[in-house]
């Protein structure tokens, strides 16, 4: 295991030279709510060393070169069930910092030949919740309910959004990158798994856990990234192309969550 910045781009040769990956899966990069407060040092991480990986990659003849984006780069403006043609306006920095990459892509795929591949996560609910990271409520819901201690919502009973359980995610991106190219035929996928609402989560977790008290406190901020947010997301060419399909449903998820911290 090799520690290093992202935007290291010595480190990252250093990397190439010594490690010779065969392939390139990039999750490196700053959350949401890290890049609102950090918009330069977000672009530098997210945008430009992104970049940089790229064409190392390119260099050294590594491929495929899979590319994290997400349901965040289409702004606030769409339908509820997002077609996949939707054109992508974002209106926080995250999500701009994805569309420059996923833009920069033609310009690398076409010129060098380039095996890059995208794909677009909605919200991902993980076991692992680090406690500042807000978007990660329903893990840190699931943990209230079972120690029996009183939960606040930072988002509205009615706010929900497209996700995927990060066992899902997982298994995506080993699917996506291991397919043989041919049938790769979108410059990105979106990926759905279900939807669900913060009401929901509480009326589930209050069925399992009758003690468990829970109240909605709505922290803007949260709340209105979250509801700019796609409520469901149109995935067929993944589910066609290349044979996406999630095996975690909202009460699958919920479910794995509560094993977890066993």
């Amino acid at each position: 295991m090799i520690f290093g910045d992202i935007r290291d781009v010595e480190k990252l040769r250093s990397v190439f030279k010594y490690e010779k990956p065969d392939a390139i899966v990039h999750l490196a990069g700053l959350f949401s709510g890290s890049s609102e407060t950090n918009p330069t040092t977000a672009w530098e991480v997210n945008a430009t060393a992104s970049v940089h990986l790229m064409k190392i990659s390119e260099e050294n003849g590594v491929g495929p070169f899979v590319f994290s984006s997400t349901s965040a780069s289409y702004g606030s403006s769409f339908p509820q069930n997002l077609p996949e043609n939707t054109k992508q306006w974002p209106e926080n920095i995250y999500g701009a910092t994805k569309v420059a990459v996923e833009r920069i892509r033609h310009w690398i795929k076409f010129k060098y030949d380039f095996d890059f591949r995208c794909l677009r996560l909605p919200l991902v609910i993980s076991p692992f919740v680090p406690i500042g990271a807000v978007t990660a409520y329903p893990g840190h819901a699931c943990l209230a309910a079972k120690a029996g201690k009183q939960f606040t919502f930072p988002v509205r009973a009615d706010t929900g959004v497209s996700t995927l359980y990060l066992m899902d995610v997982i298994c995506s991106i080993f699917g996506f990158t291991l397919c043989d190219q041919i049938k790769i035929k979108q410059p990105a996928y979106n990926l759905h798994g279900f939807h669900f609402n913060a009401g929901m989560l509480a009326a589930e977790l209050k069925n399992r856990f009758p003690n468990a008290k829970f109240n909605f406190d709505p922290q803007e901020a949260v709340d209105s990234l979250i509801r700019n947010w796609p409520d469901n997301i149109q995935d067929l060419h993944a589910r066609n192309d290349w044979g996406w399909v999630n095996q975690y449903d909202f009460k699958d998820t919920l479910d794995a969550l509560l094993r977890a911290g066993n």
